[in-house]
C-alpha cells in the first residue's frame, strides 16, 4: 500500500485544517466504492473491517486506512496506490471542498511480493 506525493500533499493540508485522520474504502456503489478520508474516529468501524496499514504522509504523520472484509478479498493480490484528481467525489469525504477526489489505483503483487505475505 502506498500514497502518491499529490495525494499525501492533500492529506496533509486536510490534517492540518482538521486533525488526524483515517480512509475507509468500502465495496459499496457510487462514490462508495472510493477511498474516502475522514476524520479519525468519525467512520465507525466493524467487524467487517480490515485495517490495511498507515499511509506516510513524509512528514512523521500516518493516516489509517481500512476496507471492508469483502472487498478486501477481492483486492488482497493486489498493491494499492491512493492518488487524488480533480473533481468532485464524494460528498462525505473531507477533501470533496477542494475539488479533488481521492482514488485507488492498483497492480497486481508479484511473485516475491505473494511470497512476502503468504498469499
Amino acid at each position: 500500500m502506498a500514497v502518491s506525493d499529490e495525494a499525501a500533499e492533500v492529506f496533509r493540508r486536510l490534517f492540518d485544517a482538521n486533525g488526524p485522520l483515517m480512509v475507509h474504502q468500502s465495496g459499496g456503489c457510487c462514490d462508495g466504492s472510493s477511498p474516502m478520508c475522514f476524520l479519525e474516529g468519525e467512520f465507525i468501524l466493524g467487524d467487517s473491517d480490515v485495517k490495511l496499514g498507515d499511509l506516510d504522509l513524509g512528514d512523521g504523520r500516518y493516516v489509517a486506512m481500512w476496507m471492508s472484509k469483502s472487498q478486501f478479498e477481492y483486492w488482497k493480490h493486489t498493491h494499492l496506490t491512493v492518488d487524488v484528481v480533480k473533481g468532485r467525489g464524494a460528498g462525505f469525504s473531507l477533501e470533496a471542498p477542494m475539488g479533488v477526489r481521492f482514488l485507488i489505483r492498483s497492480r497486481l503483487l508479484s511473485d516475491d511480493e505473494l511470497i512476502y505475505f503468504g498469499s
